[in-house]
This record gives C-alpha cells, structure tokens and sequence, in this order.
C-alpha cells in the first residue's frame, strides 16, 4: 500500500506548543488591585489632592516668607492680597503660613493615629482571634470594657492631667481608637486560621510569630488598608474638633482645629479666618475617604473581571 506523506495534511485547531499557552497574561492579587483602583476616577483625584496637600504641607509655610508665630499688630485681620496670601488674623499672623503650618500638625496627628491603631489592633485582634477559646474571651472583654468608656471624658481627663500637647492628643486618640482595628482583624483571623495551608504551617511546627507574619496578617491587609485609610480622617477631624472646644493644642501652635476656633467669632467681619482651615479639613477629609472606598472596591474579589 502506498504510504501518504505527512506534507498533505493540515493540523485544524491549536497546535501541540500552543495548547499550554495562556490567552491572558495572569496577573498577581495586587497588581490587580493596582489596576482597578487606577480606573477609580474620584479615588484617583483624591490621590491627586492628597498629594497636592502634603507637599504645601512641606513645603508651604517657606512660601510666604512669614513665621507662623511671629504678631504684626499693624497688620491685623487684613483680607488676602498679595503680601498676604490668605489674608492675616487678630494679631496679624499670616493665615497662609499659618494654614501649611497647621497641615502639617493634623496630617501629623491624623498619620500618627492610625499606625498606632494599626499596631496595637493588629497585634491584639490577631493574638486574640488565633488563640481562640478562654485568652480570646478575656482579650475582647477587656476591649469591650475600654470602648465603653465615655471618650469626650476620657479626653479631658488626660488633657488636665497631662496638659495639652502634639503626645497627649494622639494618646487620647489612640487609647481606645486601636478597638475597632481589633475587631477587624479578630475576624478575619478566625475565618483564616482553620484554612489548609495554615494547619500544614502548624503540622509543621512553624512558631506562631511566623504563621502570623507570612500566612495570617498578609491576608487580611485588605479591610486592614482600607480601615487605616479611613482612620485618618476620623482622627484629623477629632483633633479639629478637640481644638474647637479649646482642648487642642496651646497657642503659638497652629493646626486647622485651632484656626476654625480662632476664626469662628470673626466669621461676619473676617471670613477668610474660618474659610481657609475649614475649607483645607474638608478636602483632606474627603480625599481619605474617596480612597478609602476606591481601595475597599478595588479589594473587594466580588468585582473582579
């Protein structure tokens, strides 16, 4: 019988080498991420903002060319103009100096808040979630009994005791405001730690410090990320507020709380006193916030394409 050759065929479909290939280049879980929080629009024009403010922050109390402490009183309350940018207060301080001085202390405030939260939450909701049992129970109580404690009174008592400071603001920030973390990462650490790769790292004898590290804690970064994110606008708003009610910081100090309470009697005569503070909360509160919802949609697998 006559052999066909091999050369009068043609291979219909995907060839041999083509059959392993992937169509789609895979992508890791947080260059994904990476990828759906850029296409956030309003995410990314609150990154745009935040930059823009923590670079006045640096650099914008040079810009002026006046101290923020220094008085004029021959300059007092003027309007903004081009000596004076944002205009001066009541004892002819420059409002612009002032403001970048002063976003340097909330951001300072705001920052220092949430690594702290982040810190001690981390370490006591990931403890207590992965021991489990008795330890668990003891570890949330003591939580739930500090959250119960009156906060406004609990700030006051500090305040007075340990006189009103940058250190004894973030201390009456962060004494209960590490909980919520807590409680965060608990959770997630309970629906964690009975996965398979979790109970081989124990089989294998790994202690509980690496288990934590490389296996608990890295899984539950995302509502851990987003709960920092939103962290710092709640502190830098609870130090606007403390400043308003005359609990903030001591003068010469400037932070935007203290300004909104220097400018608020002055607002019918002297508006630019209260704008300018009022104005710069509002926009850095909104823009951790944007992120904050640009990073929980980013984070969320439900979204995912």
């Amino acid at each position: 019988m006559q052999q066909i050759s091999k050369d009068k065929f043609r291979i219909v479909g995907n060839k041999d080498a083509d059959i392993e290939k992937i169509s789609k280049p895979s992508l890791s879980f947080w260059k994904d991420v990476s990828i759906r929080f850029r296409k956030n629009k309003l995410a990314m024009v609150g990154v745009v903002l935040l930059i823009i403010l923590i670079f006045m922050a640096i650099f914008g109390p040079y810009m002026s060319g006046f101290d923020y402490a220094t008085n004029d009183l021959k300059n007092t309350n003027q309007p903004p103009s081009a000596e004076h940018w944002f205009g001066t207060d009541d004892l002819g301080r420059d409002v612009f100096t002032r403001t970048w001085e002063g976003a340097r202390i909330s951001l300072f405030i705001g920052v220092a808040a949430a690594l702290i939260d982040f810190t001690i939450g981390v370490f006591w909701g990931g403890f207590s979630g992965y021991k489990g049992g008795r330890v668990d129970e003891i570890m949330m109580r003591v939580a739930d009994v500090l959250y119960g404690v009156p906060y406004l009174l609990l700030v006051i008592l500090l305040m007075v005791v340990l006189g009103q400071s940058i250190g004894t603001m973030i201390l009456a920030m962060t004494i209960t405001g590490w909980i919520n973390m807590s409680r965060i990462v608990r959770g997630q650490v309970l629906s964690l730690k009975h996965q398979e790769y979790v109970l081989a790292s124990r089989t294998l004898g790994a202690p509980l410090t690496r288990i934590m590290g490389k296996h608990l804690i890295p899984n539950t970064m995302g509502p851990i990320l987003v709960t920092m994110t939103l962290t710092v606008p709640s502190a830098i708003f609870t130090e606007s507020f403390l400043s308003y009610l005359g609990l903030g910081l001591t003068p010469p100090l400037a932070s935007w709380g203290t300004m909104a309470s220097e400018g608020l009697p002055a607002l019918k005569y002297y508006p630019w006193r209260l704008f300018f503070p009022a104005m710069f909360i509002s926009l850095t509160i909104f823009a951790f916030n944007v992120i904050g919802d640009g990073m929980r949609d980013a984070l969320d697998p439900r979204l995912r394409k």
